[in-house]
């Protein structure tokens, strides 16, 4: 790794911090959302995922990957929830109420593996921050 690649791994690291706390805040929307019946669009939430893509540039005619980026936030497309309530304000015709997309358990562990790779990129930077200094102490000699 030459000198000019040096700083690159911050750039990853930053990069993919930034992604993981994206990450986490839309998890937290899917949780505080995850009883709403009533959306803007109408009907229940849909829950929401995010999107990760690699950065990858071309140096020399050889891709070398600068971290991570978003690439959208998508709604899933799975099926709400029906559960019979017939006293709800929301209930149809049956007494069914549509529920959101939401599993508790599912956005539990998107969220803690979430924050363990912002975690583990935080850990990174502050690996080669030490290493830096280290370096520094060394060339002072």
């Amino acid at each position: 790794m030459g000198f000019d690649n040096i700083f690159a791994i911050t750039q990853i690291s930053a990069s993919g911090l930034s992604a993981e706390r994206l990450r986490m805040e839309v998890i937290a929307n899917n949780l505080a959302n995850a009883f709403s019946t009533r959306s803007i669009s109408g009907g229940p939430y849909r829950r929401k995922d995010v999107v990760f893509e690699a950065v990858l540039r071309n140096r020399l005619g050889k891709p070398e990957l600068h971290g991570v980026q978003v690439a959208g936030i998508e709604d899933d497309p799975s099926d709400f929830v029906r559960v019979y309530q017939p006293g709800h304000p929301d209930a149809d015709a049956d007494g069914y109420v549509l529920y959101p997309n939401v599993s508790l358990p599912l956005e539990m562990v998107n969220l803690l593996t979430a924050s363990r790779a912002y975690e583990a990129n935080l850990k990174v930077l502050q690996t080669f921050r030490q290493m830096m200094e280290q370096a520094l102490v060394l060339l002072r000699g």
